[in-house]
C-alpha cells in the first residue's frame, strides 16, 4: 500500500511543486509540499518522511544544507532535482548523501519510476531495520536485541536503566518525555516527585555520551517539562 508513505516536496517554484505533488498524490502516496529550505527543515524535524524531492536552489536554505541535515537524522532516500547541470554539482550532492540526481526540465514518468525505484530500496532495509530493532539518531546507534549503545562506531558501556531511558527517547524522538514519564516507563513504578533518580541517571547518559562524542548533544533538556533527543 502507498498510502503509508509520506513525500516531502521541497520546491519554490509553484508550477512544479503543485505538479509534483499531484502526480504523486494520483500514485498513492501521502505529499506534503515546501517551498523554501526553511520549510522544508521544519517539516522534517516534525513529520515523518519516507522519500524527499529536493531542488537546490532554495529561498532560506539551500538544498545542499538540506541534504546534510537529513543524513546527520534520518537514512531515507533523497532525490535531487535541479537545474544545475555541472557535473560536479551532481558530484558533489550525491558525495553530500543525495541517492539520485535528476535534471530538469524532467519527465514526470521518469520522477516517478525512479522514486519507485529509491523506495523500494529503502523499505526493504527499513524492514531489515525494524527487524534487527535498531534506532538510530545523529551518530548514535542502539540495538536492542544486541542491548548495545554505539557512537561513531564505539561501544558505549550503559547501564540497563540507562538503556531503557535511551531507547525510549529514540524511540519517539520528537517527544518531550517528563520526568514523570520517564520514571513510569523505566522503573514500572508511581512517580512521586522524586526528581533526583531521573536526573541522575540522565546525567550519567549524558556524560558517557559526551565522552565518546564532546561535540554533539545527543539529550536536550526542555526547561520546566523535561528531556527529548536534540535536533
Amino acid at each position: 500500500m502507498r498510502d503509508d508513505i509520506n513525500i516531502l516536496v521541497v520546491e519554490d517554484d509553484i508550477d512544479i511543486n503543485n505538479l509534483l505533488c499531484k502526480m504523486l498524490s494520483k500514485q498513492g502516496y501521502n505529499v506534503r509540499a515546501a517551498y523554501s529550505g526553511s520549510e522544508a527543515k521544519m517539516c522534517l524535524e516534525y513529520y515523518d518522511f519516507q522519500l524527499v524531492l529536493l531542488d537546490l536552489m532554495l529561498p532560506g536554505i539551500a538544498g545542499e544544507e538540506i541534504i546534510s541535515h537529513v543524513r546527520k537524522i534520518k537514512n531515507m532516500p533523497i532525490i535531487v532535482i535541479s537545474a544545475k547541470l555541472a557535473q560536479d554539482i551532481k558530484i558533489e550532492v550525491l558525495k553530500l548523501g543525495a541517492d539520485d540526481f535528476v535534471i530538469k526540465p524532467f519527465d514526470i514518468n521518469e520522477v516517478l519510476a525512479r522514486v519507485e525505484a529509491q523506495l523500494r530500496r529503502y523499505m526493504v532495509f527499513s524492514n531489515t531495520n525494524e527487524k534487527q530493532n535498531i534506532l538510530s539518531h545523529k551518530d548514535l546507534i542502539l540495538n536492542s536485541e544486541t542491548v548495545e549503545v554505539t557512537i561513531k562506531g564505539k561501544l558505549i558501556s550503559v547501564t540497563a536503566r540507562e538503556f531503557a531511558i535511551l531507547e525510549l527517547l529514540m524511540s519517539y524522538p520528537n517527544k518531550v518525555f517528563t520526568k514523570a514519564n520517564l520514571f513510569e516507563a523505566v522503573w514500572k513504578d508511581e512517580f512521586l516527585g522524586d526528581d533526583n533518580t531521573v536526573n541522575v541517571h540522565i546525567s550519567n547518559l549524558r556524560s558517557k555520551l559526551a565522552k565518546a562524542d564532546p561535540n554533539t548533544e545527543y539529550i536536550h533538556t526542555v526547561w520546566g517539562i523535561g528531556f527529548k533527543m536534540s535536533e
